[in-house]
């Protein structure tokens, strides 16, 4: 089931970050797969949502795999898969 339009509205609105490099990550990601994302793909983009900005850069460039605190979360395969999008150029 995909997100609905408030649920994909309010995951854009936490997506504006204070790097301008994550904005820009996350705004691709949004224009490439917004309009597929399912309810698992919103869960995991809250968690990764709720990391400060340099841990959530960290991962979105791939310098880090995973997170203090967030190792369970981060070894599903929803998590694996949203990252995987967020990493393309």
């Amino acid at each position: 089931m995909t997100l609905g339009n408030a649920e994909l509205y309010r995951l854009k609105s936490d997506a504006r970050r204070g790097l301008l490099e994550n904005d820009l990550i996350l705004q691709r990601f949004f224009a490439r797969y917004g309009a597929q994302l399912s309810v698992e793909d919103g869960k995991v983009l809250s968690q990764l949502l709720a990391l400060d900005d340099n841990d959530l850069m960290d991962l979105l460039i791939g310098r880090k795999d995973f997170v203090v605190g967030y190792e369970t979360e981060m070894q599903s395969e929803a998590f694996k898969v949203v990252l995987q999008k967020l990493r393309e150029k």
